[in-house]
């Protein structure tokens, strides 16, 4: 597309369930650089409420749709896949919603397309355009070189999670929250995550996990513990990182950061709310206008499954170090 263009980005939307409804909302009230042309669900319908905007209830509908330059896509992970490789042989860019996909097998394979075709594929990892996420990643070089590191997600139970197709699909709180934290990791050191260490409840062969408890070994050596759960109340979202000089607390859901220095001196910033996924929408749309990579690759998001597939082979085998790298899938 021509970057000097004035017209708006025909933009489908591919999944409007309770996440997709937020990305359908921010396309028709905030993003004045691209137009929701279409949109696609399973029960179909005429058209999406308060609007004229069609309502197909199939995917290649909508790729072939010649209105639509690029298409959005959140749906449950074993969807992703499928509608990926469909809309990379017609030439139309992606931004996928985390998880790319559901193992490592099949996010290589939407990469390995995307790069063939040269068509662009975002992933929205949206929390990295958290606001406690940036100033943290723009302070942690003031502690030092960094020798450890916390994540913590705890997130509240919802009704119908990663529905697919012929009901609930098996996926627990790793993959749907915590390749997050993979993800930042990656983001926040630089460093590829290197082997794993990981115990889940309930393990991998009984079903799907509520709780993921895992060692991360970055490239660098940097250790990071992560924890992740499903809760009914109290939603937790934090991290904390040490240097050789200094300690950085920082929490997304109470948007705080704390900076505490050798001498034991402190500084804490409050931060404003920002919608993460109408600044990754922004992204997206930015790319393809100027015709650059965007900033959140493909392979960004399928190194945090391949991550996230490591710490499911570990939890299969008690906790046992597993290499991180790609395998034929789990």
């Amino acid at each position: 597309m021509d970057n000097r263009s004035s017209t708006p980005l025909g933009i489908g939307l591919i999944g409007v369930g309770r996440h997709g409804s937020r990305y359908a909302q921010h396309l028709l009230h905030d993003l004045s650089a691209a137009a929701l042309i279409a949109i696609c669900r399973r029960s179909g319908g005429s058209s999406y409420p308060g609007t004229t905007i069609p309502v197909f209830d199939d995917y290649r509908t909508i790729i072939a749709d010649p209105r639509v330059d690029a298409l959005v896509v959140v749906t449950p992970p074993s969807l992703c896949h499928p509608i990926c490789l469909t809309a990379v042989e017609a030439g139309k860019a992606l931004l996928i919603e985390k998880p790319l996909a559901l193992n490592g097998r099949d996010a290589r394979a939407m990469v390995a397309a995307a790069e063939q075709r040269r068509v662009p594929l975002m992933t929205a990892q949206t929390m990295r355009f958290d606001p406690t996420i940036m100033l943290l990643r723009e302070q942690l070089h003031t502690i030092g070189p960094l020798t450890s590191a916390s994540l913590v997600s705890h997130i509240e139970t919802k009704a119908n999670l990663m529905t697919g197709t012929n009901g609930p699909v098996a996926v627990g709180a790793l993959l749907e929250l915590g390749v997050h934290l993979l993800d930042l990791i990656r983001f926040l050191t630089g460093e590829e995550i290197l082997d794993v260490q990981c115990r889940m409840a309930p393990a991998p062969h009984i079903g799907p996990e509520i709780q993921v408890q895992a060692q991360v070994t970055t490239s660098g050596g940097i250790r990071c513990a992560l924890d992740v759960a499903r809760v009914e109340t109290q939603r937790q979202g934090s991290t904390e990182w040490r240097g050789t000089i200094g300690t950085i607390k920082a929490d997304w859901v109470a948007r705080t950061l704390t900076k505490i220095a050798e001498d034991g001196t402190s500084r804490t910033w409050s931060l404003q709310a920002r919608p993460t996924i109408l600044a990754t929408l922004e992204a997206f749309v930015q790319a393809i206008r100027t015709n650059t990579a965007p900033p959140i690759t493909g392979l960004d998001g399928c190194l945090a499954v391949e991550a996230a597939d490591a710490c499911y082979r570990s939890a299969a085998r008690d906790g046992a170090v597993v290499k991180c790298e790609p395998e034929a899938g789990r």
